[in-house]
């Protein structure tokens, strides 16, 4: 499945992107923000690799890899997800104290 493989190929970009960006910020909360959005794209990542699998042998093993790699992707965009949702209107918050202090 060539479309899957362009996702994973994307998400893991996302992945290295959101990392690079999380080691060069500054902002506690904005890390942890980063971090959120990083946690999702590596979860999105793992998923679809799961579900490639599933396309790739027919094999119990493979379906079974798969699976749990979709359970662990799966489980981890969800925890990304609650990261991220927590951390931004306290990250929203610190960039604006920011921007008042440089006034």
């Amino acid at each position: 499945m060539p479309v899957l493989v362009i996702l994973i190929v994307i998400s893991l970009s996302f992945y290295v992107f959101y990392k690079l960006k999380f080691f060069r910020c500054n902002r506690p909360l904005e890390k942890q923000w980063i971090s959120g959005k990083s946690r999702i794209a590596l979860g999105a990542f793992v998923a679809l690799f799961g579900i490639n699998q599933l396309f790739l042998s027919g094999s119990t093993v493979s379906y079974i890899v798969g699976a749990v790699f979709i359970v662990v992707g799966g489980l981890s965009i969800w925890a990304g997800y609650k990261t991220y949702q927590f951390y931004l209107p306290k990250a929203i918050l610190e960039a604006e104290e920011l921007a008042k202090k440089s006034r």
